[in-house]
């Protein structure tokens, strides 16, 4: 399946396009799936029990504490041990941190950072770190299918999508496996609000936007929904709107949505000081340096 052409093909039947991330912004399981399934595979697979803390700590920050929050899970894996190998608590215990310069390798020169990929990849260099990220991604998926369920969306996440799904074009924007997103819609009644349900499969948030909206409706109608800062990029590379839902006020930005942000974007008064003061609140809410620097 060409996932990409699907987005391609998409016509507009409406004048405006939103697009939506999943996990963190319509759905609380950032912190489950991070923190329970992610975090624990990554210490066993990769041997880090005896700096388990001290990688526990680092994982957390990429993921869910810091600008990083968000990031493809291949990229958050290059991304923590890099943090690990700069650590002097790391460092004194005369750890080793695994060598992932093959993943690196892979990530440089592939834009759909997804299993499928990276299955490929593995058949075609014979590597076997690359053979052991691929084992520990389909766990984590393996385990998250298994024992994440009844996941809610947040309050006023349906009453939003409700609110404008007669007025814009809907899609899931998001690097979570698609299986795992349709599960998770579709358990909550929610997937008939968007029109495609976009996963790491489908390239990069950035390539969804812009193969999906981008020219085929005015920049100042297209909005991309988010809580971490590569949902901002996405949009702010594709020169379009963006609404945060801040992390630790979920609540509260999904209520700002339904009951003010949505008006003004329908009605075109979003863009300019509204938006910057709400990107400028997103901003503050997530630190680019380590608690332990």
């Amino acid at each position: 399946m060409d996932h990409q052409q699907i987005l391609k093909d998409l016509k507009p039947t409406n004048d405006f396009f939103i697009g939506i991330d999943s996990d963190g912004c319509v759905f609380d399981s950032m912190e489950p799936k991070q923190k329970e399934f992610f975090c624990p595979n990554v210490i066993r697979y990769y041997g880090l029990l005896p700096i388990s803390k001290i990688a526990r700590e680092t994982w957390e920050f990429v993921n869910l504490y810091s600008k990083s929050r968000g990031v493809n899970r291949f990229l958050a894996l290059i991304k923590c041990f890099e943090l690990l190998n700069e650590r002097s608590d790391v460092k004194s215990r005369n750890f080793e941190v695994p060598d992932l310069s093959a993943l690196k390798e892979w990530t440089e020169k592939e834009t759909k950072l997804g299993n499928p990929g990276l299955e490929k990849y593995a058949a075609e260099v014979n590597n076997k770190d690359i053979d052991l990220t691929l084992t520990w991604s389909k766990k984590v998926n393996e385990e998250i299918g298994f024992w994440v369920k009844g996941l809610k969306p947040f309050p006023y996440v349906k009453e939003s999508l409700e609110k404008f799904h007669s007025k814009a074009d809907a899609i899931v924007v998001s690097q979570t496996p698609v299986e795992a997103l349709e599960r998770e819609w579709a358990e909550n009644d929610i997937d008939t609000y968007v029109r495609v349900i976009a996963g790491q499969e489908y390239g990069t948030k950035t390539e969804h936007l812009a193969l999906a909206a981008k020219g085929k409706y005015p920049d100042d109608k297209i909005l991309m929904i988010g809580d971490a800062p590569g949902d901002y990029n996405a949009a702010f590379k594709n020169k379009v709107l963006f609404y945060p839902i801040i992390p630790g006020k979920e609540v509260e930005s999904w209520k700002r949505f339904h009951d003010e942000a949505i008006d003004k974007f329908l009605s075109g008064t979003y863009a300019g000081d509204y938006e910057k003061a709400l990107i400028d609140e997103f901003d503050k809410s997530l630190p680019s340096v380590p608690p332990w620097s």
